[in-house]
């Protein structure tokens, strides 16, 4: 679906937010982890269009997603973290907007906003900023695009909203479905997003799914201090670690630990997935 080859993108040339990066992405809920400041917002800019690589290129579905090609938008829909809400009411947002995307379903549309308890007929611009995200999920899960990219989507809701977010996303999903959640709240969705995407400073760590992820790193907790773990850390319970998996245990992920141990062995990973 989407084809990143050899981008590079800057703001300033000293500071390269991209270098030379080369990424695929097919069906799944991906996440898109890194610190900030090294690019998830920017890279779900260049794949939907609105920022430009200064090199390589960015295809979606074929169409090169600088040029915003009709077909393109048709297919793919992006929730900023932060967006202006319309002085009209959700359903006539939805009346207006759905005739764009041929897949839309009023029906989903209405189960996931009483998911999220948001009433239909309220005006947008008077709903609070976490009603207006729920609303803007409950559309953009409802118009069924092949691709969705959400920018921080928990950012603004709160714990039992958080919970109705995953419920709302995991029913939407199907195999034939790309959609990326740029998050820095790993916890909040933890056991939903896969594969799972780490940026660092002008490079991709990681882009694997959980299966592969689990396979080559063991995730354990001991009451003992291991002397080989790629990232450990000390609990009431004892040590969580992140090991090399030599003997292909089964072990739980633990996308914290992961990030961790990602950005402090970073070419040790590179190395253990052919990064």
């Amino acid at each position: 679906m989407i084809q990143i080859n050899n981008l590079s993108f800057y703001y300033k040339k000293t500071r390269p937010i991209f270098d030379n990066v080369s990424l695929q992405l097919k069906g799944g809920i991906y996440g898109l982890l890194g610190e900030n400041g090294v690019g998830k917002t920017t890279l779900l800019h260049i794949i939907s269009g609105l920022r430009f690589p200064k090199e390589g290129s960015c295809e979606v579905f074929g169409h090169k997603s600088v040029y915003r090609n009709p077909d393109m938008l048709s297919k793919m829909f992006f929730l900023p973290e932060e967006f202006q809400a319309p002085a009209i009411s959700i359903n006539e947002f939805v009346k207006y907007n759905s005739a764009f995307y041929p897949n839309f379903s009023q029906e989903q549309f209405d189960t996931c906003l009483s998911e999220f308890q948001v009433e239909n007929d309220r005006k947008m611009s008077e709903l609070s900023f976490g009603q207006k995200k729920k609303t803007l999920i409950s559309y953009a899960m409802a118009i069924n695009t092949p691709i969705t990219l959400l920018d921080e989507p928990t950012n603004g809701l709160d714990i039992p909203s958080k919970s109705q977010f995953r419920k709302v996303v995991a029913s939407a999903y199907d195999e034939e479905r790309c959609i990326v959640i740029s998050t820095h709240q790993v916890r909040d969705l933890e056991s939903l997003i896969d594969p799972i995407i780490i940026l660092d400073r002008n490079q991709v760590l990681l882009n694997n799914s959980v299966e592969e992820i689990t396979q080559k790193l063991l995730f354990t907790h001991s009451a003992v201090k291991p002397i080989d773990a790629l990232y450990c850390e000390q609990s009431i319970q004892g040590y969580l670690s992140v090991q090399v998996n030599a003997d292909r245990e089964e072990s739980t992920l633990n996308i914290e630990a992961l990030f961790n141990a990602v950005v402090n062995n970073k070419d040790r990973i590179k190395g253990l997935f052919n990064v």
